[in-house]
């Protein structure tokens, strides 16, 4: 079986070569796509994924053994939509030039910035949603003029098969191309010399594919995740609260990048909040094997994880709050809220990656901001209940990613906001106009009006026109 997957992982980097000197060679035959041929790239992609919606549901459904439909139907398909949507709505103004201002000392002469597409850019997507983050990168990409290689990840084998399939109805392989393949495939796909390279995936990783991609400096975008926090103000109603942290730990199984991945509760009110998001999770999911309404968790090996975190988080002295059967092991993993959490338990150090809320009491938003402060820096943040001075405080003293005031990971999906992490969380981000930037390159511009004497300035030295420019500015 190894052998096989080696065998299968040579071939796929032998044709990861091929296609990027094909997509080198054309990119150098047209180095600048024109603002319509950028917007029929784009609407193709739109219509690809409406024609294959449904492939698209079964297929995450297959790679997950259960993946809840809306849920794929909202990320997988609906997103990436909407992000080519807002591209296109845009994409006239982020391609203009756009003009700068000239020193003092050159009035009369102009200056600008012209955006160009960087050429090929490599995109590494996770297996959480193995079409929404690949896709995202890849709208920014087409937006912005690059031809794309996209590597998928060895547990979506399915997804990689119709991801393949609607890229070739709108691409050739010299524009978009699609691959598989197993650790040393994706290892071969980061040393590619490409212009860009953008990864979505465990900090851990992260490190490596910047290592890698540092061979051929490569300019990296990472998006990493990280423990996101959410913070109950004194005065949020409870319930609500609970609602919407439920949903953010019930999505896709807790299985999201900026899912919260714990929740800081005023001092005394922890047992009452974890009361409430069980109570809150059972009214959105009755979690079974054969539920279609909630997502599996990815494997057999991720499911193990998850419940060996609970074990040893439970004896070490957490209270576990089951929101399903007791005592079962299923891929299907209901929620579990652990009150009494230490930070020796490996619940309170590790990215959970699944339905486990650890709850945190702190006395003061003093003790909230310190505790954060105090760890690595998160993708998202997610207070609630707090507003005002307090909201503003908490926005300029703590760091992350994003921010959803009130709610959970709903930043995300604005896609005129940027995306993308910090420290820990990641570098760089591929929404918006502020992808657009990262994903071409903003070429300085400075016209010297015909009349201009820049002679003045040339030796020798010390003529009048020089020591007064000198004097003005610096003095005598």
């Amino acid at each position: 079986m190894n052998q096989i997957a080696v065998s299968a992982d040579t071939l796929e980097i032998e044709r990861m070569q091929a296609v990027f000197e094909r997509q080198q060679q054309a990119f150098q035959a047209q180095p600048f796509p024109q603002y319509q041929q950028r917007v029929t790239a784009l609407k193709a992609l739109i219509a690809a994924l409406q024609r294959n919606k449904h492939r698209i549901v079964e297929a995450l459904d297959a790679d997950f053994e259960g993946r809840a439909a809306f849920e794929t139907l909202q990320i997988e398909v609906l997103g990436p939509i909407l992000q080519a949507r807002h591209a296109i709505s845009r994409l006239r103004r982020w391609m203009k030039p756009r003009r700068r201002k000239t020193e003092l000392l050159f009035t009369g002469n102009r200056a600008w910035v012209e955006y160009q597409p960087k050429g090929v850019v490599g995109i590494v997507g996770p297996w959480n949603f193995p079409l929404y983050l690949t896709l995202g990168p890849l709208v920014t990409a087409l937006a912005a003029g690059n031809r794309a290689m996209i590597k998928v990840s060895e547990l979506s084998p399915n997804s990689r098969q119709v991801l393949e399939t609607l890229l070739r109805e709108c691409f050739s392989d010299d524009e978009v191309a699609v691959f598989g393949g197993e650790v040393t495939a994706a290892k071969a796909f980061t040393r590619l010399p490409f212009d860009h390279l953008v990864f979505t995936g465990a900090p851990e990783v992260g490190r490596q594919v910047m290592l890698a991609a540092s061979e051929n400096l490569v300019p990296v975008t990472l998006e990493l995740g990280g423990k996101s926090p959410a913070i109950i103000g004194p005065q949020a109603d409870l319930r609500d609260a609970a609602l919407r942290i439920a949903h953010g730990k019930s999505f896709n199984a807790g299985q999201v990048c900026v899912a919260p991945d714990y929740v800081l509760v005023p001092k005394g009110r922890g047992q009452s909040f974890a009361n409430a998001v069980k109570s809150a999770f059972e009214g959105l999911h009755q979690v079974t094997e054969g539920s279609s309404e909630y997502t599996s968790i990815v494997s057999d090996r991720h499911a193990r994880r998850l419940y060996s975190l609970i074990d040893e988080a439970e004896a070490k002295g957490a209270q576990v709050i089951r929101c399903g059967p007791e005592g079962s092991r299923q891929r299907r993993m209901p929620l579990h809220v652990l009150t009494h959490v230490r930070d020796d338990m490996l619940i309170a150090r590790e990215e959970l990656f699944g339905p486990i809320l650890p709850v945190i009491e702190y006395a003061s938003l003093d003790e909230a901001i310190r505790y954060i402060r105090q760890r690595p820096r998160p993708l998202a943040l997610y207070p609630m209940g707090i507003g005002g001075a307090e909201l503003s405080r908490l926005l300029r003293e703590t760091h992350s990613g994003g921010v959803t005031v009130g709610d959970w990971a709903w930043h995300v999906f604005q896609h005129d906001l940027p995306f993308g992490g910090i420290g820990n969380s990641g570098m760089g981000s591929y929404h918006g106009e502020e992808g657009f930037v990262a994903l071409s390159h903003g070429k300085s511009v400075f016209h010297r009006r015909r009349w201009f004497p820049t002679q003045l300035f040339y030796p020798p030295y010390g003529r009048l026109v020089q020591r007064l420019a000198l004097r003005w500015y610096l003095g005598r």
